[in-house]
């Protein structure tokens, strides 16, 4: 592929760098962490500035490891894609070497300043990577239980933010493990149903039965439903320090009522338009769990 070589500038070199790392998804998903660690602190382990900082830069670092390995895997593929066809690889804009040189960087970065704060933290954000780059990123061209395997190392960031607080994985950690777990779920498949005819350019497998139908959409239902279930755990007692008050109990019930609503809607209608509804719905009912969660901590304080 001949690419148009573009003049060295830095607008250029950080335009590519976002690229590389998707910037708005490693953002959003680095949020997770830090719920997770305002989450975790207490008096045993009081808040440190320099622990989120640490935090924020090393995680930025591991998700943006993940995402440039990808490209780089999946650079021939990518070019196939509308959607996916201008990512720096794919386009030509930056060689594979470079590519694998800035996610092999970041990847050393990330780990290091993870493992300051504890071991456990730079552990989860390596099965992250290995995860993400090893076994999903090249299970997705044979089967769909990609999204299954995927859905691990997107649960990590929200649970991570706790072991950084913390030091350990209980039953909290856990928790916060399973509520991310099941929200990629609807999440992936609502994408993977409204760009259905991009990922098949690329032989991507990402809904559950490979198609369109009311399989899928049941399952996408299904999960929504347990995702509210896993959401609600902390309000019953059962989840060690991490507990949630009936006012937030009834709060995170209705952002779970929201999402089913809308899984529905798409089992009934079966649009691409339904899908991206509520893959919309998703990413800010994830965001908005969080924050409730976050503030009922600090109001019980």
């Amino acid at each position: 592929m001949n690419a148009t070589v573009k003049p060295f500038s830095l607008k250029t070199i950080t335009t590519d760098f976002k690229e590389i790392t998707k910037a708005g998804l490693a953002v959003s998903v680095v949020f997770s962490s830090i719920a997770g660690y305002l989450l975790g602190f207490d008096e045993n382990n009081p808040f440190s500035w320099t622990t989120l900082i640490i935090l924020t830069v090393g995680g930025y670092c591991m998700v943006g490891a993940s995402n440039a390995y990808n490209q780089v895997i999946e650079k021939d593929l990518d070019a196939k894609m509308d959607r996916t066809k201008n990512r720096p690889v794919a386009s030509g804009r930056m060689s594979p070497n470079h590519a694998l040189f800035v996610a092999s960087l970041l990847t050393i970065i990330g780990l290091v300043l993870l493992y300051t704060i504890n071991p456990k933290s730079a552990m989860f954000g390596a099965i992250s990577i290995f995860l993400y780059t090893s076994i999903y990123t090249p299970l997705k061209t044979y089967t769909p239980l990609s999204v299954f395997v995927g859905a691990f190392p997107g649960a990590i960031p929200f649970m991570l933010g706790w072991v950084a607080a913390t030091g350990e994985f209980g039953i909290e950690a856990g928790t916060l493990f399973l509520i991310q777990f099941f929200w990629q779920f609807p999440h992936f498949w609502a994408i993977g149903w409204f760009l259905y005819e991009d990922y098949e350019k690329a032989g991507f497998f990402m809904l559950p039965t490979g198609k369109k139908d009311n399989s899928t959409a049941l399952q996408t239902v299904l999960y929504s439903f347990w995702l509210l279930v896993a959401s609600l755990l902390p309000a019953f007692g059962y989840t060690g320090k991490l507990f949630l008050s009936p006012i937030a109990a009834g709060l995170v019930f209705l952002l779970g009522v929201w999402m089913i609503f809308y899984a529905i809607k798409l089992y009934q209608i079966r649009t691409a338009k339904a899908a991206r509804t509520l893959m919309l719905v998703s990413v800010s009912y994830i965001s908005l769990l969080q924050i409730v969660y976050i503030v009922d901590k600090f109001l019980r304080q």
